[in-house]
């Protein structure tokens, strides 16, 4: 089912080896792409996709994403190039902005939406064989960027993008676009518009740019307090990070996110809250988050995340990442959906989540 994906490693993994079993899992249950998160410590992106390289045969793979200024352009054309080899072409490079105030922390450039458009012409010129001479552009000054025209291939590039100048780029430049999690039916809906509109102005087939939507599917076969967690502390986590871009792009009240910011609870929590606060500060927090800011998710029985995931299709969106959950935990959901999948609508996808 390659309209079908998962990211690896759900939240804060105790041991990155669970991603073996979670991928094999995963593609034995028929997603056709697992996606690949970046945090600076156990979860860096060139090991993990490796990994998953090695021990699947079908799954699509994507880093989604990972930034292209904490590696040399070659560094990371090479790691891409392995990963395309070593895979049969399964895997898509997938780049993003990153977080402001985590780069500012630690001292990493900010991204700007220039950097990442000139990036994607410099790994497609060296993938393709060619050779980089005296770059000079906005992702950076570089004498020399080649790797042989022995190694020539394409690998598709990804882009996770929120604001409308990445969306825009997206369907310039990448060949799949993921959007954030929690987005409203008429932010996904707008969001895909912006996409496949930017495609077409740049004479590109806008059926030919994937977008996924990253979309939170929790079960209520779960137990609560976890439930809890993988919902109202994962929306308070992006709250912390980047609240003011979650309200303003879902139009949401900027005073819900002032008083979430002055809440003593959440003040007291010194660090990412879906991996640091107790189910009791949970349950706190929760009072403080409005429920349609949560409802862009899918939850309850299996046959209603189904249904729900389905109707993700029907906003635009090409494919949907089971966010926020193993495979372990989606089973039954995955089963659900595929009891009512339409027959060959999504014959057409490859199963790179890029392709």
């Amino acid at each position: 089912m390659n309209e079908l994906a998962f990211y690896a490693l759900a939240g804060a993994p105790k041991s990155p080896r669970d991603l073996i079993e979670e991928v094999q899992l995963g593609e034995a249950l028929g997603f056709g792409s697992v996606f690949i998160s970046e945090r600076f410590n156990i979860k860096e992106a060139a090991t993990l996709s490796g990994a998953v390289g090695a021990v699947t045969q079908e799954i699509g793979i994507a880093t989604a994403a990972t930034n292209h200024n904490t590696r040399h352009p070659m560094v990371t054309a090479a790691f891409a190039k392995t990963m395309d080899k070593l895979t049969g072409g399964r895997f898509s490079l997938g780049l993003g902005r990153g977080i402001a105030a985590l780069f500012d922390a630690y001292g990493i450039p900010r991204i700007k939406t220039a950097e990442m458009e000139d990036f994607a012409g410099l790994m497609r010129t060296v993938w393709d064989g060619e050779v980089v001479l005296g770059h000079d552009g906005p992702a950076g000054k570089y004498p020399l960027l080649a790797m042989g025209a022995e190694y020539a291939s394409t690998i598709p590039l990804s882009l996770a993008a929120f604001a409308d100048n990445s969306l825009r780029l997206g369907g310039r430049v990448f060949d799949a676009v993921v959007l954030h999690t929690y987005f409203t039916d008429e932010t996904t809906a707008r969001c895909v518009a912006t996409v496949k509109r930017a495609a077409e102005e740049a004479g590109r087939d806008p059926a030919s740019v994937r977008v996924w939507s990253c979309f939170a599917t929790v079960g209520d076969h779960l137990p609560e307090p976890l439930r809890l967690k993988k919902t109202v502390g994962r929306m308070a986590t992006y709250l912390q990070g980047y609240g003011d871009l979650m309200v303003k792009t879902n139009h949401w009240d900027r005073e819900v996110l002032a008083g979430f910011r002055k809440d003593e609870v959440v003040r007291s929590i010194g660090g990412a809250i879906d991996s640091m606060a107790t189910a009791e500060q949970l349950e706190h927090i929760a009072t403080l988050i409005p429920g349609e800011w949560l409802a862009p998710a899918a939850t309850g029985s299996s046959e209603r995340c189904a249904q729900k995931i389905q109707a993700q299709f029907d906003l635009g969106c090409d494919g949907v990442i089971m966010h926020g959950a193993s495979p372990q935990e989606l089973a039954p959901i995955v089963a659900a959906y595929r009891a009512r999948r339409s027959i060959g609508r999504f014959d057409h996808l490859a199963a790179n989540p890029a392709g």
